[in-house]
């Protein structure tokens, strides 16, 4: 048997596969993007047959990288932008409808409508750890049923299937004979009982999705099905399924409570391990599975934030201030200190903990002054005053992470990580790997395969790069999130 593992990344913005060792080092990575579709203000869309063909071409590319042949590889593992939903055709497999976009607020109306039954509120959270909001999968199926010609109807009769991407992809890979999922990505549906790790009757009736739609739902490391041989010219069996974000919690090995990791991709992610036991916030973060293994549940607090990356992005594609993400750095670093600018990137609302989906973005404090710089740096830094957000959050509900643990391709800006230290006021701590994600992915695979004997074998195998401590006095890091708290109550909705 092979002893490396390939690793599925299947972002929002871009596909990528990477050949992992069994020392959880990088032999190659391809990468794809695909095209995002914003058809009305706040939707967000993806095509999935350009989803899986950028999937397919970069676990073709990334052997022509490497000395590594199909034969060499132990097992797949996948994670997944997490929420993005899909209904597809049982029988020709084609997709109902675009896939909605976890970004997406076309279905805040229908969380309006929910949201004047307190009593159900309160179950949603009680069963399924999230709150009321458009961000999940549960109203995005429930609009596709309701709004694609006949697909009530279809679904009714068992001729629709629903999937996060994770279980897209396993249903093409496998050639539709495998229809699953994982703990982590079941837990952010708003359809599924964390406590009793089961989809939730009461709720699916209350949506009105059929039980039929749903996959079934397996521990991150199992077997998943064996994608079809001539896809790369082998058939291997997939052992690993995760989101994203619950990947990087793998990745970044937190496999202790009270351990935390922090997610710089298209949004950003702050997890905390919390135990065997969940914790029910009072600020508005979500109480999720962190990972099941073996049969056993460990449960997670995060916070979710809407725009990092992406807001780099914009700045990129949108304002055309840069013309790669790393030129940010260097104008960051020129820009003005103290220089009052804020830039709140609530394009498609504001995630944790305001959960304000009619929220809208805005740059403040612009004088003559002002420059391209001051607001390259404000977009980075509206990123790390986010985190801090969250960690105010996490603080208040008894469980304030002091070292975080990062990832992500922000995590490789040095400016960005040394603000954010001096925001949070804690140490930050970058890995040498930080494709942690991909990595998570990569070891759950490799514990069903056997490549990983044990969760002490992945903590072996993380290792620190850098340290971020904090430079800023307490009294200079308050006045600048003073700042920024009053940026957000100015283009707040709710």
């Amino acid at each position: 048997m092979g002893q490396h593992i390939l690793a599925i990344d299947q972002g929002t913005t871009s596909s990528r596969s990477i050949i992992f060792s069994a020392k959880g080092s990088i032999e190659a990575i391809a990468q794809q993007e695909f095209s995002q579709k914003y058809p009305k203000d706040g939707w967000v869309e993806h095509d999935p047959e350009e989803i899986w063909e950028s999937v397919v071409a970069t676990l073709k590319e990334v052997f022509d990288k490497c000395n590594i042949t199909p034969s060499d590889i132990a097992a797949i593992g996948i994670t997944n932008q997490r929420e993005t939903t899909l209904v597809w055709d049982k029988q020709s497999g084609k997709p109902v409808y675009p896939a909605i976009v976890w970004q997406d607020r076309r279905t805040a109306q229908y969380c309006r409508d929910f949201s004047e039954d307190e009593d159900f509120v309160s179950y949603i959270t009680e069963s399924t750890g999230l709150l009321l909001d458009p961000y999940f999968s549960a109203t995005k199926v429930a609009w596709i049923l309701d709004n694609v010609e006949g697909a009530r109807g279809k679904a009714e009769n068992g001729e629709l299937l629903f999937g996060t991407v994770d279980t897209y992809l396993i249903w093409r890979l496998t050639g539709g004979e495998s229809h699953k999922t994982d703990a982590t990505n079941a837990s952010r549906t708003m359809l599924f009982d964390i406590n009793n790790q089961c989809w939730d009757e009461k709720l699916l009736n209350k949506f009105n999705i059929p039980a039929s739609m749903l996959p079934e739902v397996m521990d991150c490391a199992a077997d998943f099905g064996v994608i079809k041989e001539d896809i790369i010219g082998k058939a291997i069996p997939i052992q690993g399924v995760a989101g994203d974000q619950q990947a990087a919690l793998v990745g970044q090995a937190c496999f202790e409570k009270g351990m935390a990791k922090s997610t710089y991709g298209t949004g950003c992610f702050m997890i905390l391990n919390t135990g065997d036991a969940p914790l029910q916030s009072k600020n508005r973060l979500l109480t999720t599975v962190g990972y099941r293994l073996n049969g056993k549940t460990t449960y997670a607090l995060e916070g979710s934030i809407f725009m990092a990356g992406a807001t780099v992005q914009w700045l990129r594609d949108g304002l055309k201030l840069i013309d790669d993400a790393a030129e940010s750095e260097a104008l960051a670093q020129r820009a003005r200190e103290d220089n009052g600018v804020f830039l709140v990137p609530a394009f498609t609302g504001l995630g944790a903990p305001y959960w304000d989906p009619d929220a809208r973005g805005a740059i403040l404090g612009l004088t003559r002054d002002t420059g391209i710089s001051e607001i390259v740096a404000a977009g980075l830094q509206s990123v790390c005053y986010q985190t801090k957000d969250l960690q105010k959050a996490m603080e208040s509900d008894g469980a304030r992470p002091t070292n975080i643990r990062v990832d992500g391709g922000m995590s490789r800006n040095d400016w960005v990580m040394g603000f954010l230290s001096d925001i949070l006021g804690a140490e930050v701590e970058r890995p040498e790997i930080t494709e942690t994600t991909a990595l998570g992915a990569a070891f759950l695979a490799g514990l069903q395969a056997g490549v990983f004997s044990s969760i002490d074998d992945l903590t072996q195998c993380w290792k620190s790069d850098s340290v971020f401590t904090p430079r800023l006095s307490k009294q200079e890091r308050d006045q600048a999130y003073d700042g920024w708290k009053a940026a957000v109550d100015r283009i707040r909705c709710s």
